[in-house]
């Protein structure tokens, strides 16, 4: 009796035994680790989830990157980058042509009277018509503001100037054609253009070497101005950034802005300028069709985009003498840029190579490492004076220091200076990771095709 008594005792212990083991299972681990990897994946599906782990394992990732190899440390050297003396710096900035506007002139009478009159008419001058003061300060109300979700500038700016016109739509509607990665560093404006033009039932027009003046006859009249300027914080340094100008106060000299990233913030006319002039002070402006001729009328000469490039130009290479630092840097780049408009790649290319010669000696706080992300005209300039080396190694620097690589606009031009080099596999794989970052893009499928290779 006893005997049976301690079987069970023993039975029952060594179930209790067995449940304790269970934990002890490599088996059961694997199966927890997997449900919980199936878990996490299921809510990083959820947008707002996703989007804010997201935020925090590209930020952890970046950190980690940043302490290793701060990219602000590595500089580009162009091979075909020349020394230029002062008197040729001198002679390049006195040779931009001035932008004189071309006027329609009023047609001649195709009949004259047939007898002159019996009597001699006073004359009287016309008087110069005196433009319509503006306002002193004036503040749009309209848009419906968006703080942008991560990395979502370009289609949060694009959805809140659209929605002053009536537009029904948010960020996620915009960025499904001009982003359809999260990941992807930038939006250009000439693809926010394209997509008012192709995707609403609106207009509009991107000029650059625009002004506070320019912006106020804007303003004042009705229309929002988006531009892209630089932005400097203590914790990530430089990076672009888009605004919308909705108002303005000459008495207190500053311009309101919904902003994506800040709120609602004022900027002073110096401080706006200033850094509007790093994007070569580039403006967009989106308005109903039947509103055209009254933009006209306000953009006056600068409707005109050979006279609006040339007037920037001119505006730029004035800077030059004025400046230093990084500010210098950006004048020379932007000349480049508007040079690479103007298809003058030659003159463009020495711009470049000036400005990267002043990058080089910045201070490594003070170095706009991201401009590469927002403004391709180097690879245009270098490109198109079959400086092809300089490109594929400006296109390997700054992939080398990106936390992500998801720059389409750098693969394509590696996958362009790859191909013309003779390197064909290398250029394929350029041209679809340019795909892989941005899906269905046009400019990336066409390679592939001249390629006669399938995306």
């Amino acid at each position: 009796m006893r005997s049976d008594m301690e079987k069970n005792k023993t039975h029952t212990l060594k179930q209790k035994l067995n449940k304790k083991n269970l934990w002890q299972k490599p088996w059961f681990y694997l199966v927890l680790i997997g449900v919980l990897i199936l878990a996490g994946i299921g809510l990083y599906q959820i947008p707002a989830v996703g989007d804010r782990a997201y935020y925090y394992v590209a930020n952890a990732r970046a950190k980690v990157q940043y302490f290793f190899r701060p990219p602000a440390e590595a500089s580009f050297n162009p091979q075909g980058q020349g020394t230029l003396l002062p008197e040729v710096v001198a002679t390049l900035t006195a040779m931009v042509p001035t932008a004189t506007p071309t006027f329609t002139p009023s047609p001649t009478p195709t009949s004259m009277p047939t007898e002159a009159p019996t009597f001699t008419p006073t004359i009287t001058s016309t008087p110069t018509p005196v433009p319509t003061p503006i306002p002193s300060a004036v503040a749009l109300n309209g848009i419906k503001h968006e703080m942008q979700k991560f990395n979502n500038c370009g289609p949060t700016n694009l959805a809140m100037l659209l929605s002053y016109w009536g537009w029904e739509g948010d960020q996620t509607v915009t960025a499904e054609v001009l982003k359809p990665r999260r990941e992807d560093r930038n939006v250009m404006p000439y693809e926010m253009l394209d997509y008012v033009n192709a995707h609403t039932e609106f207009t509009g027009v991107v000029r650059y070497g625009g002004n506070i003046e320019l912006v106020k006859k804007l303003v004042a009249a009705g229309y929002p101005v988006l531009i892209e300027r630089g932005l400097v914080t203590a914790k990530d340094g430089w990076m672009g950034h888009y605004g919308i100008i909705t108002g303005y106060d000459d008495a207190k000299q500053r311009v309101s802005i919904p902003d994506s990233y800040l709120g609602e913030i004022t900027m002073s006319y110096d401080e706006i300028s200033r850094y509007w002039d790093h994007f070569d002070n580039i403006y967009l402006v989106v308005y109903p069709y039947e509103k055209t001729a009254e933009v006209v009328s306000i953009l006056g000469p600068n409707w005109d985009q050979e006279y609006n490039l040339r007037f920037a130009l001119e505006q730029t290479t004035a800077r030059i003498d004025h400046l230093e630092g990084m500010d210098l840097f950006f004048a020379w780049y932007s000349r480049g840029s508007i040079l690479v408009e103007l298809q003058d790649y030659a003159g463009a290319a020495v711009a470049y190579d000036q400005a990267f010669a002043i990058y080089d000696q910045l201070p490594t706080d003070q170095r706009p490492w991201r401009v590469f992300w927002y403004q391709t005209g180097p690879y245009f300039a270098y490109y198109n004076t079959a400086r092809y080396q300089d490109v594929l190694d400006l296109a390997n620097y700054v992939l080398e220091i990106t936390p992500e690589d998801a720059i389409p606009e750098t693969w394509v031009w590696r996958g362009r200076a790859n191909k013309i080099l003779g390197n064909w596999d290398a250029a394929i794989s350029d041209f679809r990771s340019a795909l892989e970052w941005h899906p269905n893009w046009w400019v990336a499928e066409n390679e592939l095709a001249a390629m006669g290779v399938t995306p």
